[in-house]
């Protein structure tokens, strides 16, 4: 780690920093919506932070996890802070801004919320791209109330990435991507069920993350995709998977995407297929949306997943489970429509928030299998490239 850095706006340099502690969870009126997502996964589970509170003041009074998916949690909603310190008596070591707002950039409003908890000596974990420390208001609101500003998205310095060195070519353990055919779909959710699928059934596995929510749920390994510097993202991705594997040693490395492979607003997931040397990949879709996520005044059509399944195929990897989002739809018109996906492409199709993970269990077994014994063509097209 760069000790120049050390300060109370450190970047985070290493994925065993670990900053475990209490949190409350900022949504600010927004918690049942999409742009909540990052608060939505650490209802969902954390290793990093044990969740003590919500702050949102439209869903004050209920259980943070019944109004994200009807499941109780024990995870209180507050209307404020005044609320929590009331219930609880004592406040909690951060609070965590729990939105994604397009853009990374907060308003007034967040802004003077978030100066608050600094000046009530609570370390804030800022996921944006809009960087608090470097705002002199909140570095000398940090300082004098003895409180940090945890600025996820803050870059890495030239010397702490790594470039690609094809080293992944040497790396044996099976390694599935989770990518989607837009962001917003729910690939972190997918992944983290299919890691503790896994552990439920006795074969071990680990997530490298590639986003701000993978990082505050605790994984230890991988990096944040959108604060990488291009020429370094193919180098991360290599890095994260090399040390998962050769600390961790999992049967299995789930791989989380960003975006969509044809997302104009950000498209992503060629590099973990062919940087990563990826040969599985889990599609995430929903049937229900038209249009890639805030583009729907441009008219940018979502692509067809059966096409989208072909393009994969065409980077040299195999998709083996579509997973679907049903946002915007039933629970019949989605049943129906997973049931004609399958029978259709022959692929398996689950609904991870729905039913059980434990469906895609045999095919994550099948290509573990297969994966022992296929000899890895992409390895061998660098050196022979008449090698299809």
């Amino acid at each position: 780690m760069n000790t120049k850095n050390k300060s109370k706006t450190t970047p985070l340099n290493s994925t065993k920093n670990l900053m475990m502690g209490t949190a409350v969870v900022l949504t600010d009126g927004s918690l049942e919506r999409e742009e909540a997502k990052t608060a939505h996964g650490l209802i969902r589970g954390s290793e990093r932070f044990e969740i003590t509170g919500i702050i949102d003041q439209k869903n004050a009074g209920q259980d943070a996890g019944e109004v994200l998916d009807g499941i109780f949690r024990n995870i209180p909603v507050y209307s404020d802070m005044a609320a929590y310190l009331t219930d609880r008596g004592k406040k909690p070591d951060y609070a965590v801004i729990g939105v994604a707002v397009s853009g990374g950039l907060l308003n007034d409003q967040w802004l003077a919320l978030t100066l608050d908890f600094i000046n009530r000596g609570i370390s804030i974990v800022n996921g944006m791209h809009m960087l608090l420390g470097d705002n002199p208001v909140f570095a000398a609101a940090a300082k004098k109330n003895n409180a940090r500003i945890i600025d996820i998205r803050r870059h890495k310095t030239f010397d702490q990435l790594h470039f690609w060195s094809g080293r992944i070519f040497d790396m044996k353990i099976p390694r599935i991507a989770v990518l989607g055919t837009d962001c917003a779909l729910g690939k972190r959710t997918t992944s983290r069920m299919l890691i503790e699928a896994c552990r439920e059934t006795g074969m071990t596995a680990e997530m490298i993350y590639t986003g701000q929510t993978g990082w505050l749920q605790g994984n230890p390994y991988g990096f944040i995709l959108d604060t990488t510097i291009n020429d370094f993202v193919s180098g991360e991705i290599e890095t994260a998977i090399i040390q998962c594997e050769l600390e961790a040693k999992p049967d299995l490395i789930i791989v989380e995407g960003q975006s969509g492979l044809r997302n104009p607003l950000g498209p992503c997931g060629s590099e973990i297929i062919v940087s990563g040397n990826v040969k599985g990949v889990v599609l995430q879709h929903t049937p229900f949306r038209k249009f890639y996520d805030t583009t729907e005044y441009m008219g940018c059509l979502l692509p067809d997943v059966e096409n989208e399944i072909k393009l994969i195929e065409m980077y040299g990897a195999k998709v083996i489970a579509v997973a679907l989002n049903g946002n915007g739809g039933s629970s019949e018109e989605l049943s129906s429509y997973a049931r004609f996906l399958e029978q259709k492409t022959g692929i398996a199709v689950v609904c991870p928030l729905k039913e059980p993970m434990e469906k895609v269990m045999p095919v994550l077994r099948q290509f573990i299998q297969d994966h022992d014994h296929l000899p890895d063509t992409t390895a061998m097209a660098m050196v022979n490239p008449n090698i299809p």
